[in-house]
């Protein structure tokens, strides 16, 4: 990475992903979105010019690598060339919701690292640092040569929980990759920790298998990274249900909801699904669907001020 001896005004971008995003951090901060043409030719191909002076500026840009994941994330680093190219003097990508993280690992013969690929993109585009929220798996962060700031919607999430006064809460993992993300959960909820046994089928959709822990005339709290297709969600809920737990929460930082999501979840017993704006979400379906929306923005807008300070943001990894 290049050295930086001076880093200059700061200047926020937003993509075209979550421009709505992109003006809540620029309140927090205080500062007016920067000015930059997005559009796309004829052909479809993403197009970027920068309409202000960048020399010499601290320069972040916001954009979720979120459905249609391949268009926004090339629009990402046409973006991040343009920069570099204008002679900013350091460049921080901020993806809130950061696309292909599923793909971290060889889990079958011949197949990419896909996660790895983004990493490399990146950092081949001009960025310098990243900064990104709830990676669905923190081993990421090794994924990249550059510094990569992790925040946490959590802070975000259990405070919303915290002031709804749910007694005998029980926190469950809906597998047992998120146990750690549960146990967090628990510990500042001073909540008890149940886990999903989830066995995929022979066509990869999950089946719940049984629940490991606790339930019975208990309230449940659901918490994930990511709620794409609810199957997971509505598995596990229905195997909460014959256990005998009462009211069923759910808490998920990345609402991507695919296909039959938004069915699913209006179909369940769930009493509440909690998700965050860390990418757009249409207000059609947020009401169709019952879900609470809550800000990070004023969580990223904190991250980008304290790291362009250069003051301590590992406060902020809770």
């Amino acid at each position: 990475m290049k050295r930086i001896d001076a880093i200059g005004d700061l200047k926020v971008f937003s993509g075209s992903a979550h421009p709505v995003l992109g003006r809540e951090i620029c309140t927090v901060l205080g500062s007016k979105p920067g000015e930059i043409e997005l559009r796309r030719f004829a052909d479809g191909e993403a197009y970027c010019q920068v309409l202000e002076n960048i020399r010499g500026a601290d320069v972040f840009v916001i954009q979720p690598t979120c459905p249609p994941v391949d268009q926004n994330l090339m629009e990402l680093l046409v973006m991040l060339d343009a920069f570099k190219r204008s002679s900013a003097a350091r460049i921080t990508a901020v993806l809130p919701y950061y696309g292909y993280a599923r793909q971290d690992r060889k889990d079958k013969p011949r197949v990419p690292i896909s996660a790895k690929l983004v990493a490399d993109l990146l950092t081949a585009s001009g960025a310098d640092r990243v900064l990104a929220m709830d990676l669905h798996a923190p081993a990421i962060q090794g994924f990249f040569d550059i510094p990569v700031d992790h925040l946490f919607a959590a802070p975000v999430l259990i405070e919303h929980v915290a002031r709804q006064k749910v007694r005998d809460l029980v926190i469950v993992s809906p597998d047992a990759g998120g146990v750690e993300r549960a146990r967090a959960y628990a510990k500042r909820l001073k909540g008890s920790l149940a886990i999903i046994d989830k066995r995929r089928g022979e066509k990869g959709e999950p089946q719940v298998m049984h629940v490991i822990g606790e339930v019975q005339g208990r309230n449940c709290l659901i918490v994930d990274d990511i709620v794409d297709t609810a199957g997971t969600l509505t598995g596990t809920v229905q195997a909460l249900i014959q256990k005998g737990a009462k009211q069923i929460y759910g808490c998920f930082t990345h609402a991507v909801l695919s296909g039959p999501a938004i069915e699913r979840i209006r179909a369940s017993e769930m009493t509440q699904t909690v998700v965050t704006n860390s990418l757009p979400i249409d207000e059609a379906k947020r009401k169709a669907a019952r879900i609470t929306v809550l800000s990070v923005a004023g969580l990223l807008g904190e991250a980008i001020k304290r790291i362009h300070t250069n003051s301590s943001v590992s406060s902020l990894f809770v």
